[in-house]
């Protein structure tokens, strides 16, 4: 089985230590796992002005994780900068092998939008066509799907229909991930499962008749337990002590 971890919706800056400390409790909680995650996925939005500072400061917070981390830009990116902070990564599309399982990060930005939609749509098909046997993990920052919340999905994936046509092609698509939200929402998309993941920084109220607020709630993160052509995904608050039941 492979654990891939999701981080998301970091905001780091250096304005604001807070946020900083809570990435630091996120990457504590993936170490004291007691089975670590194979690989990590950022799905966006890591700095909130997508400063060089602001990756920096990143940087060191994620070098204390020992697994390899794939980071992928967010509306409040800058992709250039994003790169040159993580100069392994080819381009803001690329696909890794991590533990078995094919992660394909995706650019869904536009730039001066908050909104977005799938960069480059051909790519990926070609990339999922190059391992039609491997089970397939594909990561972004806006979600293809509403999540019911207009001013949230007012801002949301242009033109979904693309990437659900490209998934429709790859059944060995498990999961397609994403952040944006700032909370865990779940899915059936294009014959699989996609899914939003919590906020490291702060979790957005999805009250349907409410207006935009944030709630008094701890940070998050998501692990997707990957078993062949099955997977699960578990939404996990970060803080608290573990107590034996």
């Amino acid at each position: 089985m492979t654990i891939l971890a999701q981080l998301s919706d970091l905001h780091l800056t250096e304005d604001d230590p807070s946020r900083v400390r809570s990435l630091r409790e996120a990457v504590t909680a993936l170490l004291d796992l007691s089975t670590p995650p194979d690989g990590v996925v950022l799905t966006g939005d890591l700095t909130d002005h997508g400063r060089p500072t602001e990756y920096a400061l990143l940087r060191a917070e994620l070098d204390r994780l020992p697994m390899p981390v794939h980071p992928l830009p967010g509306n409040h990116d800058d992709v250039g900068a994003l790169l040159a902070a993580f100069p392994a990564i080819p381009a803001a599309n690329y696909a890794v092998t991590v533990a078995g399982v094919r992660l394909l990060c995706c650019d869904s930005t536009v730039s001066g939008q908050d909104g977005g939609e799938l960069s480059d749509p051909e790519w990926l098909d070609a990339a999922l066509a190059e391992e039609p046997g491997t089970p397939a993990v594909v990561a972004m920052h806006h979600p293809p799907f509403d999540i019911g919340v207009g001013w949230i999905d007012e801002m949301g994936h242009a033109r979904p229909e693309r990437l659900a046509a490209v998934i429709a092609r790859h059944p060995q698509v498990v999961r397609v991930i994403a952040g944006h939200v700032h909370a865990g929402s779940v899915r059936a998309f294009a014959g699989t499962v996609a899914t939003t993941c919590p906020s490291t920084y702060r979790q957005l109220d999805i009250d349907r008749g409410g207006r935009p607020a944030v709630l008094d709630a701890p940070p998050g993160l998501a692990l997707h337990f990957i078993d062949g052509l099955s997977a699960v995904t578990h939404f996990r608050p970060v803080g608290g002590t573990r107590v034996p039941v």
